[in-house]
């Protein structure tokens, strides 16, 4: 056990430098977090708004990539939840016409449980990574991204710190941009457009992910803080633990049943899920691993 965890260190010393190049310092101090605003889903617990106050922290500029998740997996040998398990969700229309009939969520059958799907096979085992080495690995769980963590001497960061960093210092705005969803009719974030869940238009350039980067950053440089993939903190979530809780560098609840995911990713779209908005908040188990599901790192 010794050597298995003197090597697990030495590992994570040595892939500490991954994610050197892509941090963004945050400088901490007072933010105002969640809204007063109405919001869609009361479960959500988005409001009220509250200052909260944090020390200084880095989170990485986008979420983690393929090629990232790749290197990890190679030099670990790590095998995913979605591997272990042999299944995954996957959005109906990524799927081809002669794919064998699949289950679908009784609450949402836009999603189907394709046998073969994981991080390597974002669309089925008929599917690859060829040509998206720059876009969100997804299919991870949140054990699988603290599991990533661990191996580069990083962490997830907080549910508060993503939050700061995703507003990107402006106060109380409806989006990481502002509240214009098109400012000067410009496409800030990738999102389903068209009608959900039958036809996506792709007007945004995109059916499914995006490259990290290939939208406009936040004003501390920090880019799909809003659609793309859903992005897992570290806190459990709870719908009203904040209303009393710490405003100080606060961490969530001590247990649950599901962490925090935050973000929205290029599913939303306003019919039914908004929650590309900055003060939106959803969950899920940690085990759980979907097609729109990635991460991005802290320290």
């Amino acid at each position: 056990t010794e050597t298995a965890d003197a090597e697990v260190a030495s590992s994570a010393r040595s892939a500490a430098g991954v994610h050197e190049a892509d941090l963004v310092e945050i400088s901490g101090g007072a933010f105002v977090m969640g809204t007063d605003e109405p919001y869609r889903y009361e479960g959500d617990g988005e409001g009220p708004a509250r200052e909260v106050t944090l020390r200084p922290f880095r989170i990485s500029r986008h979420s983690v990539t393929n090629a990232q998740f790749r290197s990890f997996v190679q030099e670990t040998g790590y095998v995913t939840e979605a591997e272990r398990f042999g299944w995954s969700f996957v959005f109906h229309l990524f799927l081809p016409d002669d794919f064998p009939d699949t289950r679908g969520v009784a609450s949402a059958p836009w999603w189907r449980q394709v046998y073969g799907a994981d991080w390597a096979h974002p669309a089925g085992p008929q599917s690859d990574l060829d040509g998206f080495d720059d876009h969100p690995v997804v299919h991870v769980s949140w054990t699988d991204a603290a599991r990533y963590c661990e191996w580069a001497g990083v962490r997830l960061p907080t549910e508060a710190e993503w939050e700061m960093a995703a507003r990107g210092g402006l106060v109380q705005r409806r989006f990481v941009w502002g509240d214009a969803f098109r400012p000067d009719d410009t496409t800030m974030c990738n999102i389903f457009e068209g009608t959900f869940p039958t036809e996506n238009t792709a007007a945004d350039g995109y059916v499914g992910t995006s490259p990290v980067g290939a939208f406009p950053a936040n004003g501390f440089g920090l880019h799909d803080m809003a659609g793309n993939v859903w992005e897992w903190c570290s806190d459990w979530f709870h719908s009203d633990f904040h209303v009393d809780g710490p405003r100080v560098d606060p961490t969530g609840p001590e247990r649950g049943e599901a962490r925090v995911i935050r973000g929205g990713s290029y599913l939303c779209h306003d019919s039914y899920c908004d929650r590309y908005r900055v003060s939106a908040r959803s969950s899920n188990t940690p085990d759980a691993s979907t097609g729109n599901m990635g991460f991005r790192v802290a320290v």
